[in-house]
């Protein structure tokens, strides 16, 4: 091998060197860079186990200091308790002949308890009066119309004194029948029907719909946000002799506070008195219906409806 042919063999051997040195620092610098991006937060290419600091090399959310424990399960938070109500559902026992029922509803929640046949219905008599003032109020409000003080005067005395001739006048107003049929449909009423004579007075209601009928109220379906308050507080306001029944059941200073109405009327025809009750409570409202022999009086069954209210009573006392 000639000078020439020497000194271009260490000139390759020179270059493949380099290039070895080269391809060597590249590697290294590319090593790196990969590790710089794998710590980098937020990184595509960063390792579950190194996406933050001190974290274990587990999936991420996850714990490896609490075995069985998994923190992307949170622990559920119960849901707070409502407090007890003044009245609770019970087994209720009335010595007393004749037909009667009750419901009970928790305006919370919507439940309803009740008797076996709280379903069935019974003629109203005036306890329909709160829906005829009510349906009066709401339309009146919905039509944009203020009342004029005589109008507001029949309802209050329909309400306070129960007034009859106010009664018919203001379910003349309302359309008849069709203001039962708006009851029926604005307050999810299910077992209940208008008087086959088109009547208000026997208009047919089952304790679990007059219980309903009282949510309906309080709520603001009935009388709508412009006169519920009014209607509420003239029903606190009832005086005379339909101020019977479920609130008397109460100490004097809550029967101010629930709102009631009450029907009772002695049926000539079929020698029966009908009696019913109905209460709203805060949180609650209460619904009792009696049918049984004429000659027993109107007292007698506002003894069943202050008896139901009261065992029901002790019941959410016995349950606190």
């Amino acid at each position: 091998m000639g000078a020439e042919e020497r000194a271009a063999e260490r000139r390759s051997r020179s270059n493949r060197s380099t290039m070895l040195r080269l391809t060597l620092i590249a590697g290294v610098l590319l090593a790196l860079v990969l590790v710089g991006l794998r710590l980098m937060p937020g990184s595509p290419f960063a390792s579950t186990a190194a996406a933050k600091w001190g974290e274990p090399n587990s999936p991420a959310g996850s714990s490896a200091t609490a075995p069985g424990r998994d923190r992307s399960t949170p622990t559920p938070t119960p849901s707070p308790e409502l407090p007890p109500l003044p009245v609770a559902p019970a087994r209720v026992k009335i010595d007393k002949a004749g037909w009667w029922n009750w419901a009970l509803m928790d305006t919370r929640t919507g439940e309803i308890s009740g008797s076996a046949n709280m379903d069935e219905t019974n003629p109203t008599a005036s306890m329909i009066k709160a829906w005829i003032g009510a349906d009066f109020l709401r339309r009146a409000a919905e039509q944009g119309d203020t009342p004029s003080d005589t109008r507001m005067n029949q309802v209050s005395i329909m309400i306070r004194d129960s007034d009859n001739t106010a009664a018919q006048t203001l379910y003349e107003v309302n359309g008849g029948t069709a203001s039962i049929k708006r009851l029926i449909s604005i307050c999810d009423l299910t077992d209940s029907s208008p008087a086959a004579d088109g009547g208000w007075s026997r208009t047919a209601l089952s304790a679990r719909d007059a219980a309903r009928l009282g949510a309906c109220i309080a709520d603001g379906r009935a009388a709508g946000p412009k006169w519920t308050k009014w209607l509420l507080d003239e029903m606190r306001k009832v005086r005379g002799g339909g101020n019977f029944g479920i609130r008397k059941a109460f100490p004097a200073a809550e029967q101010k506070t629930i709102a009631i109405k009450n029907g009772w009327v002695d049926r000539q025809r079929e020698q029966k008195y009908t009696v019913n009750c109905l209460a709203i409570g805060d949180g609650w409202t209460m619904a009792v219906e009696t049918r049984y022999a004429i000659n027993l009086g109107y007292g007698y069954g506002a003894e069943i409806c202050e008896d139901v209210a009261r065992q029901l009573r002790e019941a959410s006392d016995a349950a606190t």
